[in-house]
């Protein structure tokens, strides 16, 4: 497992029944986690003193619950990249810590290119982690999302970490059509991050169910690659789609085209008080060896 060690600003803390008890800064936040199905001892005393706390409904969804005074919204530091958080609908802080390991990857693979230009496709890029990774390192980005509201908190984000004068495209739309005009276009790219929901829906109501569409995408992907490419990232947070799993797409839909090799593994964030790893997903990626 790779695991993301190296944060100061975000501690995942403690992990039970069916629950995280987190640190963003100062604050204390207790959210759902599915994978948390361990039932130990909540021995650490922040379980009792939270700032807020997530609380799914029977019914669906869920709601804060918020038992102290904190800001409406507030900013982390990952080295030396700054994001801004808040508590939002179904559980989320706009952030998921644990893809700082692929922050760093995205950037040692920049940095180690050669390539006077690196250009960087961000399909699902939320609210912009690996766009900003990516910047930093100065390559070009072009940043695709279907919510204008996370594209909008991109950009935020970019302007935080000092790189929102940097060569980035922000591109508010459904991530399949984007690639398939790409594709007509004639466009190409180096490094290709995709980090698709397993449900979501696209700006005109396109739905998008993950394990349907995933290995159809990654076949599309492809002919946007540059003649140089560098790297495929693919995560996924659905159970059904385990590393091995994505690694299998990988390399049929690109290593059978492209060559290279692909790696797999899951990721996960360190627990204070026990020493564990909670795992958070994994990640996929394909590199050429060129």
């Amino acid at each position: 497992m790779r695991i993301a060690k190296d944060w100061k600003d975000y501690e995942l803390i403690d992990c039970s029944g069916g629950e995280k008890l987190e640190r963003w800064t100062r604050e204390i936040l207790i959210r759902p986690d599915p994978q948390v199905i361990w039932k130990s001892e909540r021995e650490h005393r922040l379980w009792k003193q939270p700032a807020a706390r997530y609380i799914r409904s029977r019914t669906g969804g869920g709601k804060w619950e918020v038992y102290k005074r904190m800001p409406g919204a507030w900013q982390v530091r990952y080295k030396d990249l700054i994001f801004n958080i808040k508590t939002m609908g179904f559980k989320h802080t706009g952030l998921f810590p644990e893809q700082a390991v692929n922050w760093d990857y995205l950037r040692s693979l920049i940095r180690e290119s050669g390539k006077e230009e690196v250009r960087v496709l961000n399909l699902f890029a939320y609210t912009g982690g690996a766009t900003v990774a990516c910047l930093k390192e100065g390559a070009s980005v072009v940043h695709v999302d279907a919510s204008k509201g996370m594209t909008s908190w991109a950009k935020e984000n970019a302007q935080a970490s000092g790189v929102s004068d940097g060569n980035v495209r922000w591109i508010v739309d459904d991530c399949m059509k984007f690639v398939q005009r790409e594709i007509r276009r004639g466009n190409k790219y180096d490094i290709i991050i995709l980090d698709p929901p397993s449900y979501g829906r696209g700006p005109k109501g396109e739905v998008w169910h993950l394990e349907d569409s995933i290995y159809d995408f990654v076949k599309n992907v492809e002919k946007v690659l540059s003649d140089e490419p560098i790297a495929i990232f693919l995560n996924s947070y659905t159970t059904g789609l385990s590393a091995s799993v994505m690694k299998y797409i990988i390399e049929d839909a690109v290593v059978k085209v492209r060559g290279g090799k692909c790696e797999a593994d899951e990721i996960g964030l360190p627990v204070s008080a026990s020493g564990g790893v909670l795992p958070c997903g994994a990640t996929s990626i394909w590199l050429s060896e060129k």
